[in-house]
């Protein structure tokens, strides 16, 4: 039987994980915020969930390969949780000097179906296969991946689809209610704030273990 108090870490670090996967505004994300201002909220928060699925696959793969040297893992934490926090450092700083704007394109006159606006973005994301190393990162910096069986990673992997879900919900509430006033730089700022949060996250991350402290 799983502990009540496990069961809230698992998920709180799986919805951080889900969030921190999704907030950057790459591709997807710019898709986003153009569907939720050109069709309306549920066609870009339809489009968040094809992501969120496409992320949930990479977790998944992500996270049987690295149960199977979950020994290995365990007895380098130290080195692995610094390796994690270096690579989400590196990330941040990816995402606050990169221009989402960039990946605009004109706008559609066609809304299309919610499937189809669905199916875009899934395979958009799935379209990047990088993204299993920030996986890597996040898993090792969070000790995401234990020997505590099915039951714990199946609690693990609904926080990530929560977060994920979460912040595709609140993105495109946020650009809907700001319509009038969101514009392009208005990405390029949003996306600065989310690098560098996860600046100052990773940063804090790096002296935790070497305090030889836990952070999460």
């Amino acid at each position: 039987m799983i502990q009540l108090e496990t069961i809230l870490e698992i998920l709180c670090k799986g919805v951080i994980i889900g969030v921190i996967v999704s907030a950057p505004l790459g591709p997807v994300g710019v898709l986003c915020i153009q569907r939720t201002l050109n069709k309306g909220r549920w066609y870009g928060f339809v489009t968040g969930i094809g992501a969120a699925l496409s992320d949930i696959v990479y977790a998944l793969l992500t996270g049987y390969g690295m149960s199977f040297v979950f020994e290995y893992i365990n007895a380098n934490i130290f080195y692995l949780q610094l390796f994690g926090s270096i690579l989400l450092l590196l990330f941040g700083i990816y995402t606050f000097r990169s221009n989402p704007v960039r990946s605009l394109r004109p706008a559609s006159t066609n809304k299309g179906t919610y499937l189809h606006n669905f199916l875009t973005a899934f395979l958009v994301t799935l379209s990047n296969p990088l993204i299993i190393f920030l996986f890597v990162g996040l898993f090792a910096r969070f000790t995401f991946i234990g020997n505590g069986g099915v039951g714990e990673a199946v609690i693990g992997f609904m926080g990530i689809v929560a977060g994920a879900l979460s912040w595709w919900f609140g993105i495109t509430y946020f650009v809907n209610k700001v319509r009038k006033q969101f514009n392009l730089r208005g990405i390029w700022i949003l996306n600065r704030v989310i690098g560098g949060i996860v600046i100052l996250v990773s940063i804090l991350g790096v002296v935790y273990t070497l305090m030889g402290q836990s952070l999460y």
